[in-house]
């Protein structure tokens, strides 16, 4: 299959693969890929916000290299592999006429472009999108115990990469109800089952964190039309630049005379349109629709193939995408080129050695920032951090690992943007601050977890609420250590305002918690004259640190 590509075409595919590798050695890690990488340090079947795929794509990455290569280069490698999947999902026998074309289709997607070579979970998520479609296109033509078997694994690949992942099975499998009664449509959902297995027992393990985070803790707001759903469709747009009227018109024209034809269509429109419904409710990040591009590829270079106005407009348009696209990629690693604009590539390195220079080589706690712990870790080869979480933030893959125990008892160095009277400071390009002091023996107790069952609760009430807090430490906790609150919050779970309050222990006889016990209190909501009031949540504060996150949002009448 692979001999019959063109030589013209692994000429282009060797360029865009040699262009992602320098790309990744000299840009520095965003973020969420230095989270990532923190991922990839303790390898398990799942973590906190996403499955375990893009952790075990950085670890591949770092037994060939070190640095920012050793995160990205399975990304250059998948999304070069992923062209060729691309290509091969196209039966037009003119393809070979218009390799350029085709190329030129791919690079001026901007989303598409940069997958290539950031390490993050859409990565693998496009990779296996492909894997699936082009295996399901030859399932469908002879199903076979063999391609059943290869089926399942991708369908579980894709689940391995991101829950969303969900939708281009569901939508696949509804443009061809008849699947429901292929016995190899069903071989193929038992070995995804079968495969997916070790992340189940994974959330069952850890209560389903990550399952709970996605559909009830996720940071969200009120509905506002130009954020939500006007942001949703300037998305639309962002995805393909200067090519999308020409991509969604190419959409528009395909008709589903095939059922590979008919799966594409259905992906694409399903997830557009799931995507539109739920703006109405959250705020939809772009990567979130980055899925269509796969089927938008096919879809949009056939109809290029039919229409020549398509052929010129597209090409025309994709080149100038490119040359953009290729302007912002090196302002990616040199910042002088984007006219001064920070982006989050820009300086990560500076700051952690500053910080370094100034903390020695003492472990250094970043207060709500799981996106500075990893990143300082990755840049400095200190370990350990560690990200402490308040309940005015929310809880990440600090707050389930172990990376807590291997701070307590330390001297530390302390970063807090609330710090008023911080020993040292730092001064970002960007014009963040950091502020810093020094703490001896470092004592928290973040996974200290406070159980209300008895819900709705009503505001305001004179009623005692039983409270249950689970000690999961091997030494018991002094209570007098503890400072204990409820904190308020709005229908979106923002907070709105914290009071103090004092549990009675149902045992007066009680001065500690227990290690890995459960001890029963008793308490009272402290009364509040602040309105909108939809959740409340019971918060521990330790050795004077910030309130924790240590209950769940519990509603309130």
């Amino acid at each position: 299959m692979l001999t019959k590509i063109p030589k013209q075409f692994y000429f282009f595919l060797a360029a865009i693969f040699i262009l992602n590798l320098i790309q990744s050695s000299f840009t520095q890690l965003i973020f969420d890929e230095a989270y990532y990488w923190y991922y990839s340090q303790d390898m398990a079947w799942g973590y906190f916000d996403h499955p375990p795929m893009v952790a075990l794509l950085v670890k591949i990455s770092s037994f060939f290299f070190n640095g920012e290569l050793g995160v990205r280069f399975m990304s250059c490698v998948l999304s070069a592999i992923n062209i060729i999947l691309l290509w091969l999902m196209i039966d037009n026998p003119k393809k070979n006429d218009y390799i350029k074309h085709f190329f030129v289709l791919v690079f001026s997607m901007t989303l598409l472009n940069a997958y290539g070579f950031f390490t993050l979970p859409d990565t693998p998520l496009l990779f296996f999108t492909s894997c699936f479609l082009l295996t399901y296109k030859y399932f469908i033509k002879k199903p076979t115990a063999g391609l059943a078997i290869l089926l399942g694994i991708f369908m579980a690949a894709l689940m391995y990469s991101k829950y969303h992942a969900v939708l281009v099975i569901f939508f696949v499998l509804l443009s061809n109800l008849k699947l429901t009664t292929n016995k190899y449509a069903w071989l193929a959902v038992i070995i995804a089952l079968c495969c997916y297995a070790p992340h189940f027992y994974w959330l069952y393990e850890n209560d389903f964190v990550s399952i709970k985070y996605h559909l009830f803790e996720r940071p969200n707001g009120a509905y506002r039309f130009e954020k939500y759903t006007l942001g949703f469709l300037v998305n639309l747009v962002a995805i393909f630049g200067l090519t999308f009227p020409f991509i969604y018109k190419a959409l528009f024209k395909t008709k589903g005379n095939d059922l590979f034809s008919k799966a594409l269509i259905y992906l694409t429109y399903g997830v557009l349109i799931f995507f539109f419904v739920s703006s109405f409710n959250r705020r939809v990040q772009t990567q979130w629709i980055i899925i269509v591009c796969i089927p938008l590829v096919v879809i949009a270079f056939n109809y290029m193939l039919q229409n020549k106005q398509a052929l010129t407009w597209i090409y025309r348009l994709g080149l100038i995408n490119t040359v953009l696209i290729l302007y912002l990629r090196m302002g990616l690693a040199h910042q002088p080129l984007l006219f001064n604009f920070h982006y989050e590539s820009h300086g990560n390195k500076e700051w952690a050695k500053a910080i370094e220079e100034e903390v020695g080589n003492i472990p250094v706690i970043f207060e709500n920032s799981y996106r500075n712990a990893p990143m300082y870790s990755f840049y400095t080869d200190a370990t350990p951090t560690f990200s402490l979480n308040n309940f005015m933030y929310r809880k990440n893959q600090y707050s389930i690992d172990g990376s807590e125990e291997q701070i307590r008892g330390k001297d530390v160095a302390y970063i807090s943007q609330y710090d008023k009277n911080p020993t040292f400071t730092y001064e970002k390009e960007d014009g963040g601050l950091y502020k810093g002091k020094y703490i001896a023996n470092f004592q928290s107790y973040r996974k200290l977890s406070c159980i209300i069952e008895d819900t709705p609760i009503t505001l305001n009430s004179e009623k005692s609420i039983d409270l249950k807090i689970y000690n999961p430490y091997p030494e018991a906790i002094d209570l007098n250590k503890l400072k204990f609150a409820v904190t308020y919050m709005d229908n979106y779970k923002t907070p709105v305002e914290t009071l103090k309050m004092t549990p009675k222990p149902k045992q007066t006889t009680v001065t500690t918690l227990k290690q890995q016990d459960t001890t029963n209190f008793i308490f009272q909501l402290p009364k509040t004259k602040k309105e909108n009031i939809g959740y409340f949540r019971v918060v521990i504060s330790e050795n004077g640190l910030l309130y924790g996150l240590n209950g769940q949002a519990i509603p309130v009448n």
